[in-house]
């Protein structure tokens, strides 16, 4: 697994100075890792859920329709594999500044409202994650009711 997540950067996302490459990549890797948790915190995952999370990753890091679904592959093994998300949210808390967490979080919100149902583990998670990236209670409850009127607005 660590071969084709190598080969992935390699091939699709190699920057062109080298340097802080792989930890971006590491970060985008991290990031698409716990869209896909949140998807699966309800225990089924829907297609509305995965054009979200596709969406989201492609217009965050700037990716193409190949790049991303590639990522996300990768994110989902990572994802099954990892032992907790400390691993990801470490690394995007010595990485992000709190607007970048917060921007983060809309997107993790965006995914929960994804099938129009907020289910109670769903939530939970995305408090959970808030928590470990450093996010207040306030700006979590924001961030929630920012996303969730904007979505409204779309319908």
């Amino acid at each position: 697994m660590i071969d084709r997540i190598r080969q992935f950067f390699e091939t699709h996302l190699t920057p062109d100075s080298q340097g802080g490459g792989s930890q971006e990549h590491r970060l985008r890797l991290a990031c698409a890792a716990l869209l896909i948790e949140v998807a699966r915190a309800d225990y089924e995952v829907t297609a509305e859920e995965m054009a979200v999370i596709s969406r989201a990753v492609r217009k965050t890091f700037g990716l193409s329709a190949a790049e991303t679904v590639e990522l996300i592959q990768l994110a989902e093994e990572e994802a099954e594999g990892a032992s907790s998300y400390h691993e990801f949210t470490s690394l995007i808390n010595d990485n992000y500044s709190k607007a970048q967490k917060i921007q983060l979080l809309e997107r993790l919100w965006e995914v929960v409202f994804a099938d129009a149902e907020m289910e109670k583990y769903e939530e939970y998670l995305v408090r959970k994650l808030a928590d470990l990236l450093y996010v207040p209670h306030s700006q979590f409850i924001a961030t929630k009711l920012r996303v969730q009127a904007r979505l409204e607005g779309d319908a």
